[in-house]
């Protein structure tokens, strides 16, 4: 008897093993399957990074001229013009800075900062102060063969907001630091949402 149930326990042992295989099996290829969904991922991650930081760079050694229309108004007044004008200006057109242009010439430029810290602040009347006695002289420009990086580095280290533009005596336009943050990073909110959608699919 104890033969008999030896040997069908030999039996039901055999049989237990495929089984115990199978579900091992199971489990390694379970281990795989995530190992490369992440390793897919991780791939991905790692080429938007090169991607992003590859259009980055190559953004930065374009001519600021890319970053403008050449149709766009340029705000400028002349010398004469009360900072009442200037101000009423600026609020209407919801920019934050004025060229002053004695004909083509630049000669100066009027910003919000000059408002509040040369006339506002020293006490004096808007509406009898001339621009061109509180205006920043002879402002810093760029030709434009300038790169964004270039006039990037420029306004960081300066610590101005605007850049004149100025090709042979005539300023073709200005642009801000926002101006060129702005460039520098658009679409990039759109490729980080393609890209978390791709790996969300995988």
């Amino acid at each position: 008897m104890s033969k008999h149930l030896y040997k069908l326990g030999a039996v039901l042992g055999l049989g237990l093993v495929p089984f115990t295989a199978f579900a091992a099996t199971e489990d390694v290829v379970t281990v795989l399957s995530q190992v490369q969904t992440y390793g897919f991922i991780a791939f991905v991650i790692l080429v938007a990074v090169i991607v992003y930081f590859t259009k980055f760079q190559d953004k930065r050694r374009v001519p600021v001229t890319r970053i403008f229309d050449e149709g766009e108004p340029i705000h400028a007044v002349g010398p004469d013009a009360p900072v009442t004008e200037c101000v009423r200006v600026m609020t209407a057109e919801k920019i934050g800075a004025l060229i002053v242009l004695d004909g083509e010439q630049l000669i100066g430029m009027f910003t919000e900062r000059d408002a509040l810290n040369k006339v506002l602040a020293a006490g004096l009347d808007p509406g009898n102060t001339k621009v061109a006695e509180v205006m920043t002289r002879n402002p810093i420009w760029i030709p434009p063969k300038t790169t964004v990086g270039d006039a990037m580095e420029l306004i960081t280290r300066r610590r101005f907001r605007h850049l004149p533009i100025v090709d042979n005596g005539k300023v073709l336009a200005v642009i801000s630091s926002g101006d060129l943050t702005h460039w520098l990073v658009q679409d990039k909110i759109g490729e980080a949402r393609e890209l978390i959608d791709l790996a969300a699919r995988s």
